[in-house]
């Protein structure tokens, strides 16, 4: 009897994430139309196995929120994310909440890091796909890129950082993330442990840029090139 009960209440465990849970937590923050729309870096991934879209509105316009974006990567600014997480695997993952000038440039082919080059065989990272100032940027694996050039698919998925204008003053931050196969583990690995993770993560990456960037907008430091408030 205790079998039945317990496999029942398994059951119905899965079932509410399944049913509840799951589709929650993969349009955290964003509308049926966000989920349906075709963003910018879609067409790199143009038959996902799997989609992912969460939105966060930001009191800030996008050229107030784009330098944090520029920033993201090991060797830059971390991810804004729970680093000490982070690092319990290996990332040495730093915690930036300031801009710096010399970080404001990227350009397509440019390597994110998600861990030090020396780690994981050098295989922690991802390259920039598509870029508009401002506007995207869009990830996808190494694997991928010889198949993105002449016109494939990213098999082994994407990421994008997209700013979605409101008014003069405010932005939405939208994070989308696509992958055209099953990942490693198969379907019970992604959603047990690489989905929840992943939203646990950009979650907090999400709420930490809208916050930097609303702070510096609300002093009046507009762009990355404004001076960063003096210490007493």
């Amino acid at each position: 009897m205790s079998r039945m009960l317990n496999a029942a209440a398994g059951g119905a465990l899965a079932a509410a994430y399944i049913g509840l849970i799951r589709p929650r937590m993969l349009r955290w923050g964003a509308s049926r139309s966000d989920v349906e729309r075709n963003w910018p870096g879609d067409e790199y991934c143009r038959h996902p196995a799997h989609q992912a879209t969460r939105a966060i509105a930001i009191d800030a316009p996008a050229a107030a929120v784009w330098p944090w974006i520029l920033q993201i990567g090991q060797d830059r600014g971390g991810f804004y994310s729970y680093s000490a997480l982070e690092n319990l695997v290996g990332c040495d993952m730093p915690d930036v909440d300031w801009i710096v000038p010399e970080w404001q440039q990227r350009a397509v082919g440019d390597i994110i890091w998600m861990a030090p080059r020396e780690r994981y065989a050098g295989k922690a990272r991802m390259l920039v796909a598509w870029l508009e100032p401002e506007r995207a940027m869009t990830l996808i694996m190494p694997e991928d890129a010889e198949e993105v050039a002449t016109g494939g698919e990213a098999r082994h998925g994407l990421w994008s950082f997209l700013l979605d204008p409101i008014d003069d003053h405010s932005c939405r931050l939208v994070m989308r993330s696509r992958a055209g196969r099953e990942p490693f583990g198969g379907p019970l690995g992604q959603w047990l442990f690489f989905e929840p993770a992943h939203f646990v993560m950009e979650r907090a990456m999400m709420f930490k840029i809208r916050d930097l960037a609303e702070a510096r907008y609300s002093a009046g430091l507009t762009s990355w090139w404004s001076a960063e408030p003096s210490t007493p």
